[in-house]
């Protein structure tokens, strides 16, 4: 396929993904990825990564399951090729929440500091996608159904967006203004955030943006390892009573962006 073909390809996919007659709102997107879906109705995506620790997921899939809820998890190649994960995996197929790609390797994209040039070539971008891909498409996941994705350390550029319409998904990222993100952090690191603050973080942001929490996506991980003790999953009960008693309806991040 030449550059120009599928430069072409590229913007029609995204142009019919994004001005789809099914989407009720426009997106809020930021360097071509998605980060806020429709504004106007009380929904939200709980979305989770994976990649090398899975302590907290039994607690959030009982908690799912208890709040009648819906979530999205994007794992790594490497999580799926875990076997001390496959019964996670398999409950959240079986419970049908989404199951979406977070790159096979867990690789960095671009630099943290400075332009944000590519750090990987097309082709080590490819193969490595295409291998978590795979990984999916053996769990009997179909590859049409796998729309979005998710990328490694929530961190990309245009290009890496391009790349990925090339291959027919599109890049989504968390919602700013809460520090959810921020759960795998240790209580040694400098940039640690507690479970409470994080908690605060997310009401505050409920109760003081206009349009509440509508259409966020809120990104937490399925295990912050063991040099995280103040695990947030112990208030995840807690976050879907409160979003619950607040309206909300929790539920997969391609029916959040499919919604009328």
């Amino acid at each position: 396929m030449s550059a120009q073909i599928a430069s072409f390809t590229r913007i029609l996919f995204l142009f019919a993904l994004l001005h789809s007659p099914s989407h009720a709102a426009p997106f809020t997107v930021r360097e071509g990825g998605i980060i806020r879906g429709p504004l106007e109705k009380k929904q939200l995506a709980l979305v989770f990564t994976g990649h090398t620790y899975a302590e907290s997921a039994d607690t959030i899939l009982d908690q799912l399951k208890l709040h009648h809820a819906q979530a999205s998890f994007f794992l790594t190649g490497d999580f799926l090729a875990n076997t001390n994960f496959r019964g996670i995996v398999q409950r959240l197929i079986k419970e049908q929440h989404y199951v979406g790609p977070h790159s096979d390797k867990h690789l960095l994209y671009c630099p943290w500091d400075g332009p944000k040039r590519t750090l990987i070539s097309h082709k080590e971008f490819y193969d490595d996608l295409e291998s978590n891909l795979k990984k999916l498409e053996s769990l009997g996941l179909r590859r049409t159904n796998v729309r979005y994705f998710l990328p490694p350390f929530e961190h990309y550029n245009q290009q890496i967006v391009d790349w990925t319409a090339e291959m027919h998904m599109q890049v989504v990222n968390y919602s700013p203004g809460t520090r959810s993100n921020a759960d795998y952090t240790g209580e040694g690191d400098k940039n640690f955030v507690s479970s409470s603050r994080i908690f605060d973080s997310i009401v505050e942001k409920e109760r003081t943006d206009p349009h509440g929490l509508n259409g966020f996506i809120l990104l937490l991980h399925v295990g912050a390892g063991p040099e995280r003790q103040d695990k947030f999953a112990s208030r995840f009960g807690e976050l879907l009573d409160y979003l619950q008693k607040r309206g909300y309806a929790m539920v997969r991040v391609d029916t959040l962006l499919q919604s009328r």
